[in-house]
């Protein structure tokens, strides 16, 4: 079984015996739920913040702080899955408080750009998550390779850009508004959102495999990630075309 995911791959049931409780379908949307509202609860309040002063200084901190903080606590939850209770919240908590100064920045470039971030990256979670339950979309063997590799090849981009940057230099098309910007842009929304047919797949997985109840949390952190990165990439292609 493979998911584009590195919080949510083929190994993550392996040597993961049932104890107690098993993981359920409900139990999982409804942790994901707890973790949408933390997030949401978070990022209202830097969001807020950066609009009361308008000024960004007032809320780089608490955004670095939830960059940093979330990319932490997501390592901790990926090595530690039976942790995932505790820190999937509060990775959800730190990441709100990144998505609300990076929205707030956003929005006050291109007033209107947050709503409908918002709007494309729910409207394709339910659209695919339709399609997935009515078996339009499988995820087949190679469906999965597909997904997996195209992940893989755009997260190493991002990296030796991440690289080039402490040079002054990166690589235009990541950045720029023009055709191929918008086109690189349209592609890696595309992989996010195929990601999620992994990440419903995964989770129906361990569901049949009786998983423990503590991969509730560890489900809806993984999905989390999806989400948030394709939120993410939705408020960079429409910033491109808005430019």
């Amino acid at each position: 079984m493979r998911t584009g995911n590195p919080a949510l791959n083929s190994k993550t049931f392996i040597s993961v015996a049932v104890s107690g409780d098993e993981m359920t379908l409900d139990g999982t949307v409804n942790k994901t739920a707890i973790l949408l509202g933390l997030t949401v609860l978070t990022a209202a309040w830097t969001w807020s913040l950066y609009f009361q002063n308008n000024d960004p200084a007032a809320v780089m901190p608490y955004l670095w702080t939830g960059l940093i903080g979330g990319l932490a606590t997501a390592l901790i939850t990926i090595f530690r899955k039976t942790a995932a209770p505790y820190t999937a919240p509060l990775y959800a908590a730190l990441e709100g408080l990144a998505l609300g100064g990076i929205s707030a920045f956003y929005e006050a470039a291109f007033p209107g750009i947050v709503i409908q971030a918002i709007a494309l990256t729910f409207g394709t979670l339910f659209c695919l998550l339709a399609a997935y339950r009515s078996g339009l979309i499988r995820a087949t063997e190679n469906f999965k390779l597909g997904v997996t590799a195209a992940t893989g090849a755009i997260a190493l981009l991002y990296l030796v850009n991440l690289g080039m940057g402490f040079f002054g230099k990166s690589m235009p098309f990541i950045h720029e508004s023009g055709f191929l910007g918008i086109g690189f842009s349209l592609f890696v929304v595309g992989i996010a959102a195929m990601n999620l047919v992994l990440d419903f797949d995964f989770i129906e997985t361990g569901v049949e495999q009786r998983a423990p109840k503590h991969m509730e949390w560890y489900a809806a952190f993984g999905l989390m990630v999806t989400l948030i990165w394709l939120y993410l990439e939705i408020l960079r292609l429409l910033s491109k075309l808005r430019d």
